[in-house]
């Protein structure tokens, strides 16, 4: 949790577990001070982290202790979170060239760039799945049922251009 001052706003950074906030640290400690209702905090939160459900999800929390008034901001997971949300694993492999611990289809990483889109620096929306292909890699999968790096050579190659196209 970090806690800093804002033009008279208090604002909380704090990390939660997506759509199951509870009042107690990091959140009620650091918001009850303000006097804004804690349990409207919470609710918002887990609103807003909802589609992030089980995963640890950074969130910012501008409270106005003057209007009793508040602001939720939630950033994006990294991404190697959303890809093992993805393949329903708990964590990625420790040795990742040798052991695999899942497959993932060209659809779920199209999924994860589209949850990140807007963090990515990347032009084209080809380049933003090439780079999620590369966090695939590094968590010990594989894609489509090859190494990653064999897909990627593919998509330069423009053998699923249909499928992503466009800028981000």
């Amino acid at each position: 949790m970090n806690l800093m001052s804002k033009k008279g706003k208090i604002v909380v950074k704090a990390l939660v577990t997506g759509g199951s906030a509870s009042g107690g640290p990091p959140i009620g400690p650091a918001v009850g001070p303000t006097g804004i209702n804690i349990k409207d905090v919470v609710d918002a939160v887990n609103e807003k982290t909802m589609l992030f459900k089980g995963l640890t999800v950074p969130v910012r929390i501008e409270c106005d202790p003057e209007t009793k008034q508040f602001e939720i901001f939630v950033e994006t997971p990294s991404t190697a979170s959303l890809l093992l949300k993805e393949l329903g694993a708990e964590k990625g492999s420790s040795n990742s060239s040798e052991e695999k611990i899942g497959d993932l289809t060209l659809e779920q990483v199209v999924n994860v760039v589209n949850a990140k889109k807007d963090i990515f620096l990347d032009k084209t929306f080809k380049t933003a799945v090439k780079t999620v292909i590369g966090t695939v890699l590094s968590i010990g999968a594989t894609l489509e049922g090859e190494d990653p790096r064999v897909i990627q050579k593919k998509i330069e190659n423009g053998e699923y251009d249909d499928m992503i196209k466009g800028e981000i």
